[in-house]
């Protein structure tokens, strides 16, 4: 009787993870069809004659183009590596140095970075950039994302640091290293897959972001490609969907190579990889 209700449950639970797998395969496998259909619906079709028209068409409009390779690119590289670097150096001095409350301080900063953020955070972070004259600047976009963005990296990057045992720069002192050259040599080296992994997922966060740019960008010179799908939309604002199919495709593969790489060369590891 045991049996019978293992089995039965593991069954359950196969048929579970089965729906659970078609409902999200479902939109990929729309996403992987519909831009090389030329008339195409909500629902998943396979294409009997697959076009590249689709592609040509949106090639041909340059503000989506230039938003897409231009202005994404600028606005989620820049994110990255602010985050990375201020990220991981700050890791390291919050684990390194006893600081009073020093746990306390990066466990407020998650919170309110969770609390405070989004729309609750946008009015006070429009007026700082209007007034440090940082409107319609992709740098104003970058600066505003890297500080939404840091609390968790740091909150990420610390444990990566914590790994390090200390006897590695304990050694680097006895020889006459330098705190710069310690963490040049020593440390950063051995944190470069979690500062990979952080910048990584801070590009996806930057890349995808549709608020913030919105409400701080006024020029469409400006404006990444999260807003220039709009483009592809009637004037009665129904989408387009074979356009805005093969938009969509190219918005997703940056991000898609990216991870390819970056888990080939380190792979997803929120923790440290050190043992002392």
């Amino acid at each position: 009787m045991r049996n019978y209700e293992s089995t039965f449950s593991k069954l359950l639970l196969v048929l579970f993870s089965l729906a659970c797998m078609a409902f999200f395969a479902l939109p990929l496998l729309w996403l992987l069809t519909a831009p090389f259909t030329p008339m195409t619906t909500l629902s998943v079709e396979i294409p009997d004659n697959p076009t590249l028209d689709n592609f040509r068409t949106v090639f041909k409009n340059e503000f989506a183009i230039r938003a897409l390779f231009r202005n994404n690119l600028i606005i989620a590289g820049g994110a990255m590596l602010s985050v990375a670097a201020v990220a991981t150096l700050a890791s390291y001095g919050l684990s390194r140095t006893r600081i009073v409350g020093r746990d306390i301080l990066v466990y407020v900063l998650m919170l309110f970075s969770s609390v405070v953020g989004g729309t609750a955070a946008m009015v006070p972070l429009f007026l700082l950039a209007y007034h440090l004259k940082l409107i319609d600047t992709h740098v104003g976009v970058i600066l505003v994302m890297t500080g939404g963005l840091l609390p968790a990296a740091i909150f990420m990057m610390r444990d990566f640091v914590d790994s390090i045992p200390r006897s590695y720069e304990e050694a680097a002192l006895v020889c006459g290293a330098g705190p710069f050259r310690i963490f040049r040599d020593i440390a950063f080296p051995l944190v470069r897959p979690g500062v990979a992994v952080v910048a990584i997922w801070a590009f996806v966060n930057a890349w995808g972001a549709f608020l913030i740019p919105v409400v701080m960008l006024r020029s469409p010179e400006n404006m990444p490609a999260s807003v220039a799908l709009y483009s592809f939309y009637s004037e009665a604002g129904t989408p387009v969907h074979t356009l805005v199919s093969a938009y969509a495709f190219l918005y997703g593969l940056p991000v898609l190579v990216l991870y390819l790489l970056v888990n080939w060369r380190f792979g997803f590891r929120f923790f440290g990889g050190i043992k002392s």
